[in-house]
């Protein structure tokens, strides 16, 4: 028997099996996962096809950093592209799955920074290039390990089409964007307000800036008219920066200030007068009804400055703090020491009027936590809002309405539909985008400079001098050390991953791609930028769907994070972990000795025991059953439990149909059958095999439709019942009857059908949980002939994908097993409120149909656990052979139980039933007697309706004649 110490391509089959008929005993995911991992990567079961006249299926794995680890975010939407990747191969389409990594500019150069920081190295000790080769250094030995972890989910990923966003070709087709785009006009450099980090000492974008609401104070400042005949009071939350102001500003329908507009204020602190002026943009109602404008270092202010054309005085360099341009006394303080220094001098000259607590805004980096400084700096920027007649999906159109129009042309559908709304919103208010960063791990901007100050964009230093010298520069040129803003190589992916600019047969086959699945948090970063560039330079939209999901939270549906101590890690989950680890893990790296504290003890209390080992596919099913549309996912380690058991059952169903299934084809209905056949034929399916059958196709059309809609909550519940409910614990059932009773013709139909049903059960299942269903059906399989003659294409990856067939819906086999479901659920049910031991075997009286009992009798017997079931065909006659028996209705049925009876609790069963009846005709009757409901409701509901009091009544009658008996 092969074991986890095998080797991944030793054999055909994986470690739990030993022969085409025997499965090991006890479901372990680990060994099977070990082995089938690498298999199916060495099989290249995931390799792009490219066959001409077939449909295409594509996606994009959103490319994680490779700073980054496997999360629970990460898990869920591998699960879902995994789950329609792999139904696509099965359903003969052409996949690829483009796997690929972002070399994350401003994360990746803070880790290299860090780590150079506790040897007591600043990158600018090493310069840029070694400062470069540290940092590839750390990607190559650090920058693969998520990929490694996707790998253990089961991710069928071309990984031979795996890309890393500094490589080489996908440089070049950043190269070639940046240049086209300037040469159209739509990439410039100028002098912009923007978000400034001090810390990182970068331009972010808007994007990346977090503002939360903080405590802070409002400074009452008083701004002396000029001719000395009083003052205005100005409100500011930052003073330190009225050395940079160059005008105070109020409403010119104001009637307070109307006759100080165009006269002067002496600025504190400061030796000149700045002008009174007049703008719409103060609220009368706010404050005072004045405001300081300061046009370098507030971005409003930085409009009026615009529309006034108002100086800009910039007051701060760029680690913040006071330049050479304020009064000398400050020059030089950190900005938060200035404002000190600042309030500090206003108050020492009597100009300031109060202080007041004030909640405000505060803009903060998301990766340093530091505030954000408005920053007047040079920069490159796309302007998304030019028209442009080089935009190839519409030509004319600029970046952002092109992408816009993809969207509401219905090119692009975006699903749930509601996000509709929040893309085109920002799309319609969008700025010019900032495209430059100040790092120096990046696209380096291909851009050169003369000493002249002109500016040469080229492909290289070459062509770069060469275009010099055509415009008549023959000097030195340098160039730009800045690099481009992450989100824009990543905007490229769509398109730069398949071989742009070369036209690759991947381009052709592959773009649009089919589904992007993605977080909503990342709608702005990349989502919409990737419209944007894929259209404008390709004439296509970068795919043809977006699957919106919401966040992985906990169970209670708190974020995860690190600082709540509620995080999890997906491997966790599939391998298992101890408390001590998960202890360890959880508080790892937290300074606040009473916060690790507090956490340690919350884990504890939730994880006793630690985590058991579920299993990929345990994970991956929970997840499934998770994705409702719009919603963020509350994930709960219980439903994990839950699924695992469930894979269990599969396993032991099959188990069980194996051990049922041992003989050869003829045996098991799957060849003609000899002459020992006899009179019956070769296959005799009973009402139970044509039940599942039927129920099956149901089953597939609900999957069906689940892949079309996206609701993979929908799939993971069809399949779970239908496997769980239908066949494992009814149909096994019914089966075990007819292979102990049945005509030799009954029990090779009955073979036939459990293999059949349950082979493609499998397939059905795989995209979902692939790892279990491999390994089943590399045993099921070549039961119904599922073998190939190429064993490298032997694996259920690559077999068609089950669709309905809606000829097989057999509605008389489903009305026949609901009738015996509802006689042995009614046993059931009488036993346990007689309180009848499970393991005694009772008879059963029962009055109906001759035919249909006669023909359903077996499986009652076994299913119910009955010692016999007599047949009556008149109901009189039973309940005067067994007066004051426990006796239940099932439709036009009569149960009856034949045993001794605690009169008493006889009639209170009966009375409770009687009143649980009446309560029914009451809603019945008011249903039909309600004018509104009769006039407005289907026929069909009406008559529905009637038939159920009918019913009711019926039932009702015969029970209250029952509890008179036994009175």
């Amino acid at each position: 028997m092969l074991n986890a110490s095998n080797t991944p391509n030793s054999g055909v089959n994986p470690p739990a099996t030993s022969s085409a008929d025997e499965l090991a005993k006890s479901y372990e995911p680990g060994p099977i996962e070990a082995y089938w991992g690498p298999e199916w990567e060495r099989r290249g079961i995931a390799d792009a096809t490219m066959v001409e006249g077939k449909e295409n299926f594509s996606i994009q794995l959103p490319p994680p950093n490779v700073t980054g680890t496997l999360h629970m975010g990460h898990a869920f939407n591998q699960t879902i592209m995994d789950g329609l990747v792999r139904h696509a191969r099965m359903s003969g389409k052409n996949t690829l799955w483009v796997p690929g990594t972002d070399h994350a500019g401003i994360a990746t150069q803070i880790v290299v920074e860090r780590q150079l920081d506790a040897q007591k190295i600043s990158r600018h000790d090493l310069g840029r290039e070694q400062f470069l080769e540290k940092v590839w250094e750390w990607k190559e030995a650090s920058g693969s390990s998520i990929t490694r972890q996707i790998r253990r989910l089961g991710a069928s990923i071309d990984w031979g089409k795996e890309y890393f966003t500094m490589d080489n070709k996908m440089s070049q087709a950043v190269v070639e964007v940046f240049v086209r785009l300037h040469e159209q006009g739509l990439i410039y450099r100028g002098k912009r307000l923007v978000n400034w980090d001090p810390v990182l000492g970068t331009a972010v974008s808007d994007l990346e800036v977090v503002s939360e609401e903080e405590e802070g104070f409002m400074w009452h400042i008083r701004y002396p008219l000029a001719n000395g005949s009083g003052h205005l009071t100005v409100a500011t939350t930052r003073p330190e920066t009225l050395l940079g102001d160059v005008a105070v500003m109020v409403n010119p329908e104001d009637p307070r200030y109307h006759h100080l507009i165009g006269k002067s204020v002496h600025l504190p602190l400061c030796n000149r007068d700045i002008p009174i002026i007049a703008d719409d943009y103060v609220d009368v109602a706010f404050g005072t009804g004045v405001v300081k404008v300061t046009p370098a270092h507030d971005f409003n202010d930085y409009a009026v400055g615009q529309r006034h054309q108002l100086p800009l005085i910039n007051i701060l360099t760029l680690d913040a703090h006071i330049n050479e341009h304020a009064p000398l006394a400050y020059q030089g303080l950190e900005r938060f020491a200035a404002r000190k220094q600042v309030v500090a001098d206003l108050d020492a000259a009597g100009l300031l009027e109060k202080v007041q607590p004030h909640k405000l805004m505060v803009p903060r980096g998301d990766r340093t936590q530091t505030i954000i400084e408005p920053m007047l700096t040079d920069q490159w920027f796309v302007a998304v809002s030019k028209p442009s007649p080089d935009n190839q999906y519409q030509p004319g159109s600029s970046i952002a309405s092109a992408a816009l129009d993809a969207v509401t042309k219905g090119d692009i559908k975006l699903v749930p539909e509601n996000w509709l709304s929040t893309y085109s919103q920002w799309l319609e208010n969008i700025q010019d985008w900032c495209i430059s960063r100040q790092l120096w791990w990046g696209h380096q901007i291909p851009a050169w400079y003369g000493d002249d100050g002109q500016i040469f964009v080229a492909r290289s230093e070459a062509e770069a001098k060469t275009k010099a010298a055509a415009a008549g520069y023959t000097g030195t040129l340098h160039r730009d050390p800045d690099v481009l803003d992450t989100w824009f190589s990543s905007a490229l992916v769509p398109f730069s991953s398949l071989g742009w600019p070369e036209q690759t047969p991947a381009l052709k086959h592959f773009l649009p791609s089919s589904v992007l699945v993605t977080g909503f948090d990342i709608i702005f970063f990349w989502v919409a930028r990737m419209v944007m560039m894929t259209c404008h330079f390709t004439g296509k939209v970068p795919f043809h769907t977006v699957y919106v999901h919401g966040l992985v939270r906990d169970a209670e549906g708190q974020k995860m994070s690190k600082s709540k101590g509620n995080t999890l890690d997906p491997i966790d989950l599939i391998d298992g972990i101890t408390i001590e680890e998960l202890v360890s893990k959880r508080t790892s790296g937290l300074m606040n000795p009473k916060q690790a504290e507090s956490i340690s003890k919350k884990t504890k209390k939730e994880f006793a025991e630690g985590i058991p080992a579920f299993g990929t596919d345990a994970l991956r099913f929970t997840f499934a059953s998770l994705a409702s549309l719009g919603r963020n996912i509350n994930f709960d380690q219980k439903r994990c439990e839950g699924y695992r058991n469930f894979c269990n059952k599969l396993w032991n169903a099959t188990r069980f149909v194996l051990m049922n299934c041992p003989g050869n084809d003829e045996d098991n209905g799957f060849a003609p059958c000899n002459e020992q056949c006899g009179p019956e034929g070769h296959l005799d399916f009973s009402p139970a095999d044509r039940w599942i059958v039927s129920i099956l196709q149901k089953t597939e059309a609900d999957v069906a439709k689940g892949f079309q809609n996206y609701r993979f909550d929908n799939i993971a519940t069809s399949m779970y019942q239908f496997i769980w409910d239908e066949y494992c614990d009814w149909y096994l059932e019914l089966a075990k009857v007819q292979l102990q009773t049945g005509t030799p013709a009954q029990q090779r139909a009955t073979r036939r059908t459990l293999l059949r049903v349950l082979e493609t059960i499998l397939r059905m299942a795989h995209p979902l949980i692939p790892f279990i269903t491999e390994t089943l059906w590399q045993t099921v399989g070549p039961k119904v002939g599922k073998v190939l003659a190429n064993q490298e294409k032997q694996t259920i990856a690559l077999q068609p994908y089950p669709i309905a067939q809606p000829e097989k819906i057999d509605e008389s086999s489903e009305a026949w097993v609901a009738q015996i479901k509802a006689i042995v659920d009614a046993c059931r049910n009488l036993r346990g409120e007689m309180q009848v031991s499970p393991a005694l075997k009772v008879p059963l009286w029962i009055s109906g149909p001759e035919d249909f009992l006669k023909q359903a009798s077996p499986y009652i017997t076994a299913l119910a656990k009955l010692s016999e079931v007599k047949i009556y065909q008149d109901e009189s006659a039973l309940e005067k052979d067994a007066p004051g028996a426990p006796i239940a209705l099932v439709g036009d049925l009569k149960l009856l139980l034949k045993i001794e009876v605690d009169v008493a609790a006889e009639r209170i069963r009966l009375g409770k039933e009687i009143e649980r009846l009446a309560n029914e005709i009451t809603k019945a009757r008011g249903k039909l007697t309600n004018e509104s409901f009769v006039a407005r409701a289907p026929e069909e509901v009406v008559a529905q309706e009637k038939q159920r009091l009918a019913g009711f009544e019926q039932n009702h009658e015969k029970l209250v004649a029952q509890l008179e008996r036994i009175k």
